[in-house]
């Protein structure tokens, strides 16, 4: 008689590199085994969760994950290995380190890691062990410099309007995020206004992606110009009497300045830039500038460009002209990160950080492994690296350089990883991972305001190992010291909420989350803004944006000073015709879930979006190969003939593995490490190439 189970639930939290960081209720079947994650009832994630995630049982009963500590016996990258100990593992790891140590000092070592996981844990852990031993430091820059230095140009402070007021708009404005893609739950609650508001809907975007064709008013746009719609729109604020001149001369800095500035600033002047009609950028200004209740959700997408933190702070500054800060269900929003005031000293080790050890920039990752004397600040050579939670080999710009210095035969490297990825196959030593549902950690949602907790729900398979055994074992035997290697991951996150007075483990275990977040007068800038004269800035000063030589990094001294569109974009010429925008795809998140059939299977393969015009004129058919390059080197992928995208403009979704293209190499091969004003990041969709049908 077969008697039926019924699957326990239990709450946890989503670790990837979203800001929605959404609430879960998994089923545990056993305790190795999971069944159907789904949505929890906390406020923000209002039970809604993307497809990928839902099906998380595939990936982590993948058959293919890592189960084993392995040597590297042939070749770099010839995926020629040998089954170890633990123990041996660890001891190679640590003779390495200190070998490097011994012949160039500590900062030869680069322990390298950024979001494959959220976790405050078991990702920041890594800083302890950099600390306490003086390793090279990481300058973090592939996601989020651009956006936040732009969002803090004007407000002063990472934080915004609750992101749950969107459903409390009349209008819901999405600018430069993809979220049916990328981030579910700002449709849910915008959605939701729709339906008990008739709120109206604004998609900006450079290419009509499922999230345009959800809004009531789209607007595709021309890669790297929303700086110039954005002006637009405040010269017909201005213009037609829709500024908030109350507002305006209470809470900004200099709205008289601002308005003479944009007299020039027209419709026509934007439509040329940006590829919208006339008619269209009249209509989104008319809309904003009658509907006092708009909320502008602001996303990553649209500042990866080489002017994106000047994009970003145009953006933002629409609210402050309309006076929207002053109504629940208006404002702004892009991150919450200011809010989350959390003692890290025991996860980081900080209280030990010396200031003077180096940062390397991490986009940068290739010129500095290829020795280039300006990444390495006069320091010594790269020579022994920890990498974690990351996949540079796919996910950083310059690919090629990122692989000719991994290949380096004087480079060791130890990859922490679940899968066998392009970056683990160029290691000296792999150890097999640990994944969120089967290890301890804390979470915070840079989308919303709650911090989760993410508890150990089921055994790891084989002998996957968490990150932070991984930073303690290296630690011991690097002979690194510090308060924080004694302790479980458990009693950090309890330490850390105590120390931050957010309560204690005891109280997140038995909520699950804990919402963190200020009252509306703070969240909407009631009691002014966070610069010391309480004023919101239409000019900010851009040279106090500091990046990793503690200077401004990028061509910044040209910056404007009030919002424009800033031409310094890599504009498409002559010999590269078309402009590359490297976008998120639906089922992939970076090089996360390329291993999943059910995600491979919705994705395809590799394909470019291009206007029918533009591929009627290189000769190429829908479906047919597809060449794109430019000086950083070539990619082929898959022609897909669309028409929701500008003539000249190229997209790519996702990223695929180097080894899912016919040669070998990636989309980030055509993208530039090249630091991005004001305070350095990667401009990965801001890419000239020229393409060629074969």
């Amino acid at each position: 008689m077969n008697i039926a189970v019924t699957p326990k639930k239990a709450l946890s939290a989503c670790p990837h590199d979203c800001p929605s960081t959404c609430a879960l209720e998994v089923e545990v079947l056993d305790e190795k085994t999971i069944g159907r994650v789904r949505g929890a009832d906390m406020a923000y994630t209002a039970g809604v969760i993307c497809a990928k995630v839902a099906r998380y049982a595939e990936r982590i009963h993948h058959p293919d994950r890592l189960l084993k500590p392995l040597r590297r016996k042939g070749e770099k990258g010839a995926g020629d290995f040998e089954e170890i100990s633990w123990d041996n593992a660890l001891d190679n790891i640590a003779e390495a380190f200190l070998k490097a140590e011994a012949e160039y000092g500590p900062e030869t070592v680069w322990p390298y890691f950024y979001a494959g996981t959220m976790g405050l844990v078991q990702r920041d852990g890594i800083h302890r062990l950099r600390h306490a031993k003086r390793y090279s430091g990481q300058y973090d820059t592939i996601c989020t410099n651009m956006a936040w230095n732009g969002w803090v140009a004007g407000t002063g402070k990472l934080a915004g309007a609750d992101p749950r007021e969107m459903a409390k708009s009349d209008c819901v404005v999405i600018w430069g995020t993809n979220p049916v893609n990328t981030q579910v739950n700002v449709m849910t609650h915008a959605t939701r206004a729709r339906k008990e508001r008739s709120a109206m809907i604004v998609a900006i975007d450079v290419y009509e992606n499922d999230t345009v064709k959800q809004a009531d008013l789209p607007l595709v746009l021309r890669p790297g110009t929303d700086a110039a719609l954005a002006c637009a729109v405040m010269h017909v604020l201005f213009r037609d009497g829709h500024a908030d001149w109350a507002y305006l001369e209470q809470y900004t800095d200099d709205p008289k300045g601002l308005e003479a500035h944009l007299k020039e600033k027209t419709p026509e002047w934007a439509a040329s830039l940006t590829g919208l009609s006339v008619k269209e950028i009249e209509a989104f200004a008319a809309l904003v500038g009658t509907t006092k209740r708009t909320f502008f959700r602001l996303g990553y997408g649209f500042t990866r460009s080489r002017n994106g933190a000047i994009a970003m702070h145009a953006a933002s500054c629409i609210a402050a002209v309309t006076g929207a800060w002053r109504f629940e269900g208006g404002g702004a929003f892009h991150n919450n990160g200011a809010i989350y005031t959390l003692n890290k000293t025991m996860i980081e080790g900080s209280d030990v950080r010396d200031p003077s050890v180096r940062l390397l920039d991490q986009s940068r990752i290739g010129p500095i492994l290829c020795g280039e004397t300006g990444d390495l600040q006069g320091g010594p050579p790269v020579t022994a690296m920890l990498i974690q939670n990351t996949n540079p080999i796919s996910v950083a710009p310059e690919q090629r350089k990122v692989r000719q210095g991994l290949a380096r035969s004087d480079l060791f490297v130890c990859v922490h990883e679940q899968f066998m990825t392009e970056t683990a196959r160029m290691a000296d030593i792999v150890l097999p991972a640990t994944m969120f549902l089967e290890h301890d950690d804390i979470y915070k949602g840079g989308g919303h305001q709650n911090i989760l907790l993410g508890p150990k729900l089921v055994d790891p398979p084989g002998e996957a190992r968490e990150n932070d055994f991984v930073q303690k074992e290296i630690a011991k035997r690097v002979g690194a010291d510090h308060p924080g290697f004694s302790m479980s991951p458990r009693e950090h996150i309890d330490w850390m909420l105590q120390a931050s007075c957010f309560g204690d483990l005891a109280e997140l275990e038995a909520s699950g989350w804990k919402d963190v977040q200020p009252p509306f007068e703070d969240a909407h800038y009631i009691n002014g803004f966070a610069w010391p004269d309480r004023k919101f800035r239409f000019k900010p000063d851009w040279s106090a944006f500091t990046g990793v030589t503690g200077g401004p990094m990028g061509p910044w001294a040209d910056a404007p000073a009030f919002p424009d569109h800033w031409a310094v974009i890599e504009e498409a010429d002559e010999a590269h015709p078309f402009r590359l925008v490297t976008a998120p795809a639906r089922s992939f998140l970076n090089s996360s879930f390329t291993e999943t059939p059910g995600s491979v299977k919705k994705e395809g393969r590799p394909e470019a979006l291009i206007h029918p015009d533009d591929a009627e004129a290189l000769g190429l058919s829908d479906g047919g190969r597809i060449q794109l390059g430019n000086k950083r080197g070539e990619v082929v992928v898959f022609a897909k003939l669309f028409a929701g995208v500008q003539p000249g403009v190229v997209i790519a979704e996702g990223i695929w593995p180097n080894d899912a293209h016919e040669t070998g190499e990636g989309i980030n091969t055509l993208t530039g490490a090249d630091p991005v004003a004001p305070a350095g990041g990667a401009a990965f969709h801001d890419n000239k190439v020229w393409a060629r049908a074969l």
